[in-house]
C-alpha cells in the first residue's frame, strides 16, 4: 500500500519539529532539497488503522509571499510546484496557542491555498497554565477544517491528531474571501473573539525572566557567563568519557593487530594509519556532543532568539544585526549550516556579511585540535579555587574567533561607508523546558554526522596519509626516518619553506594539506606522521606526550592562532560559492581568512619567542 504524503508546516517557533520528532521518532532523513541548501526532514509515520504516512517538516514560514529561500521552498512544496516533490496529500498547519492571534493569520493564507488540512494547536498545555481558554469546537466551525490539540514535549501529545489521521478527517477548507492582509486582520479578530478567551494582563514568568536576561547589563553578564560554563563543561565532563574511548580504542588496536608481523605493510597501515590516525579523532566525540547538548537545550529553551535581541546593537555596530547571532551560533557546531542559516537575514548586505565572517565561528572539528594542543602545552590546574586553567584557555580561543568575527565585520561596514539602520524585528517565543526525547533526537543527529565523517572522508583521507607517508620507501644506506623519503615528507619539507617564519615543522605542514578536507583530520595526520617517524618510544608514547616534548610552547601557541583564522575546510568554502552564487566572493573569502591566519600565527609566535 502506497503511503500518504503529509506535510506540516507552521510559523517559526511553534513547535512543529518537536511534533515531527513525536510522529517520526527515529525513522528522520535529513537531506537537502534538490538544488538549494535548504534542509530536508522526512520521516514516517503509520497511523493506528495501519494507514502508512511519509511525513515531511517543512521550512518555517512567515507567509507565503516568500521573503526568504526558506519560505520559497515551503511555498513551491505545498502549491505543488517543486520539482522533483509530490503535492501532499495533507496539510497539517501547526500553531502555537500561546500566540494564536499571530499564527492564524497563516493558517488563513494556508486554507486560501484549497487543500486537505488539518489545524494542530500546539502547546496547548502552556497556554492553559497561562490562562488562555480556546474553544477548540467553535474555532474548528469558524474555519471549517478540524482543530486538534497537541503538546509536542508530552509522549501522547499527539493522540488527538493520532486519532484524526486514523480515521482520514481530514477537510478541504471552502472558498476564502480573506484575499488580502487586511481582510485576514480582520477575520483573526473575528476569530479571537468567537472561539478565543485571554486572561486579563498579568506578569508572567516569561515577562520576569525577561526582566532579567534582556536587562542590557545583567543580561549581557548572564550570557557571558553562560558561554564561560559552557566552555568550562567541555573540559571538565568529557574527560571521564575521552579516558574510556582512548583506552578502549587502544585496546582494540592491540588485539587487531597481535597476530600480524610488525613488519608488514598491513601492521603499519592498521597500527600507524587507522587506529593511530581515527583514535586520535574518535576521542573527541564526548566534548563534541557536550557542545552540541548545550547549544540544542539553549535552542530549545527559547532562549536563543533573545540572546539575539540582545546582541543586536552590539552586532549593529560592527557591521551585523542581532539576527546573525543565530547563523554564527550555529557555526559553533559546524559553519556549513551557519552558512545556510543566513537564508533568514532578509537583507542582501547583511547576509553577505554574515556568511562571509560565519568561517571564524570555531567550529567542532576545531575542537580536537584546541584540545590536543591545549592538553599538552596548558597545565591541568584550578585557577581561584574554582575554574580549569585548559577551560579558561578554550574560552579564551573561542572568544578571539567572536571578537575577530565583529572586527572583520566593522572594517567590511567602513569600506563600504555603511551609516544606514535595520530594525529588527522578530518574534520571541514562550520559555518551555526542553523535552529530553528531542536532545537526544539532537544529540544522535550530531553523532552519526560526526561517526559518518569518521568512516567516510576522515578515514579516506587517513588511509591516503598513510599511503603518502610509506612511499616510497626509503633507499639503501638512508639515515633519516623513512617518512622524510616518502611523498608526504617530501611535501612536507616543501612546504616547510613558507611555513617555518610562523614555527611550523614539516610535520605540521603535512597536516594542514588534508585538514582542508576536514578539520579534524590534522590530528589524525599528526597522528599517522609521528607513528612512521619517531623512535620506538615516541610511537609507544600519547600524541600529546610527542608534540609535548617536540614542539615548542611558541609553535604550539602559533598554531592555536592559525587555526583560529584559518579556512575551516573545502567544503565550507563550497557552501559560500553555493549560497552566494560566486566564485569572486568564495575567492575573497578564502584569501583572506588565509592571510589573517597567517599574519596572527607570525604574530603570536615571533612574541611568544621574544618573551620566552
Amino acid at each position: 500500500m502506497s503511503s500518504l504524503r503529509m506535510a506540516l508546516v507552521g510559523n517559526p517557533n511553534c513547535g512543529k519539529t518537536a511534533l515531527f520528532n513525536l510522529l517520526t521518532g527515529n525513522t528522520q532523513k535529513v537531506a537537502n532539497y534538490a538544488g538549494v541548501t535548504v534542509e530536508r526532514k522526512e520521516g514516517s509515520y503509520q497511523s493506528p488503522c495501519g494507514t502508512q504516512f511519509r511525513i515531511l517538516d517543512l521550512p518555517g514560514a512567515y507567509s507565503l509571499d516568500a521573503t526568504s529561500p526558506d519560505e520559497e521552498v515551503t511555498r513551491d512544496v505545498i502549491q505543488g510546484n517543486y520539482k522533483g516533490e509530490a503535492e501532499p496529500d495533507l496539510l497539517v498547519c501547526v500553531a502555537d496557542a500561546t500566540n494564536l492571534r499571530l499564527h492564524l493569520r497563516f493558517v488563513l493564507e494556508i486554507m486560501a491555498l484549497g487543500r486537505p488540512m488539518v489545524l494542530a494547536l500546539n502547546m496547548m498545555d502552556t497556554a492553559r497554565k497561562r490562562g488562555i481558554i480556546i474553544d477548540t469546537q467553535a474555532l474548528a466551525q469558524e474555519l471549517g477544517i478540524p482543530v486538534v490539540e497537541t503538546v509536542a514535549i508530552s509522549k501522547q501529545g499527539a493522540k488527538a491528531l493520532a486519532d484524526k489521521l486514523a480515521e482520514k478527517a481530514w477537510t478541504v477548507p471552502a472558498a476564502s474571501a480573506e484575499q488580502n492582509l487586511q481582510d485576514r486582520h480582520l477575520r483573526v479578530r473575528q476569530l479571537m473573539e468567537k472561539a478565543v478567551t485571554l486572561p486579563q494582563y498579568n506578569s508572567t514568568l516569561d515577562d520576569r525572566i525577561d526582566a532579567l536576561v534582556l536587562h542590557p547589563v545583567l543580561g549581557m553578564a548572564i550570557l557571558a557567563a553562560l558561554m564561560f560554563f559552557i566552555f568550562q563543561a567541555v573540559f571538565s565532563w568529557a574527560t571521564p568519557l575521552m579516558d574510556f574511548i582512548d583506552g578502549g580504542m587502544g585496546d582494540l588496536g592491540a588485539w587487531v593487530t597481535s597476530p600480524l608481523p610488525e613488519d608488514s605493510a598491513l601492521y603499519s597501515l592498521i597500527n600507524d594509519g587507522i587506529f593511530a590516525g581515527l583514535g586520535g579523532v574518535l576521542v573527541f566525540l564526548p566534548q563534541i556532543l557536550i557542545l552540541f547538548l548545550f547549544i540544542l537545550v539553549l535552542e530549545e529553551s527559547g532562549y536563543l532568539p533573545r540572546a539575539a535581541y540582545l546582541l543586536d546593537r552590539l552586532m549593529f555596530r560592527a557591521g551585523l544585526t542581532g539576527r546573525a547571532f543565530i547563523p554564527l551560533l550555529s557555526s559553533f557546531a559546524c559553519a556549513i549550516p551557519g552558512i545556510m542559516a543566513t537564508r533568514s537575514i532578509q537583507d542582501p548586505r547583511d547576509r553577505l556579511t554574515t556568511i562571509l565572517v560565519a568561517p571564524l565561528m570555531t567550529c567542532s572539528a576545531r575542537l580536537p585540535v584546541y584540545t590536543l594542543l591545549i592538553a599538552a602545552f596548558i597545565p591541568q590546574q584550578t585557577v581561584a579555587g574554582l575554574f580549569n586553567l585548559q577551560g579558561i584557555v578554550l574560552f579564551c580561543l573561542y572568544f578571539a574567533g567572536i571578537l575577530s568575527a565583529l572586527l572583520v565585520a566593522y572594517v567590511m561596514k567602513w569600506l563600504r561607508r555603511d551609516k544606514s539602520e535595520h530594525a529588527l524585528l522578530m518574534e520571541l517565543p514562550a520559555y518551555r523546558v526542553p523535552h529530553a526525547r528531542d536532545i537526544a533526537l539532537g544529540l544522535w543527529q550530531r553523532a552519526k554526522i560526526f561517526l559518518k565523517r569518521v568512516g567516510g572522508i576522515i578515514f579516506a583521507l587517513t588511509v591516503l596519509i598513510w599511503f603518502l607517508c610509506t612511499f616510497p620507501g626509503a633507499p639503501e644506506g638512508a639515515t633519516a626516518p623513512a617518512i622524510d623519503y616518502s611523498f608526504a615528507g617530501q611535501l612536507g619539507h616543501l612546504l616547510h619553506y613558507v611555513f617555518a617564519p610562523i614555527g611550523f615543522n614539516w610535520q605540521i605542514c603535512i597536516a594542514l594539506v588534508p585538514g582542508m578536507g576536514a578539520r579534524e583530520v590534522a590530528v589524525s595526520a599528526l597522528g599517522t606522521v609521528y607513528a612512521m617517524s619517531g623512535t620506538e618510544d615516541m610511537v609507544a608514547s600519547q600524541l600529546g606526550t610527542v608534540i609535548a616534548n617536540t614542539w615548542s610552547l611558541s609553535t604550539a601557541l602559533a598554531l592555536l592562532a592559525w587555526f583560529v583564522f584559518a579556512p575551516q575546510c573545502i567544503s565550507t568554502l563550497a557552501v559560500i560559492r553555493r549560497e552566494t552564487n560566486s566564485w569572486k566572493v568564495m575567492g575573497l573569502a578564502t584569501a583572506y581568512l588565509f592571510a589573517l591566519a597567517y599574519l596572527a600565527a607570525f604574530a603570536t609566535y615571533r612574541i611568544a619567542e621574544a618573551l620566552a
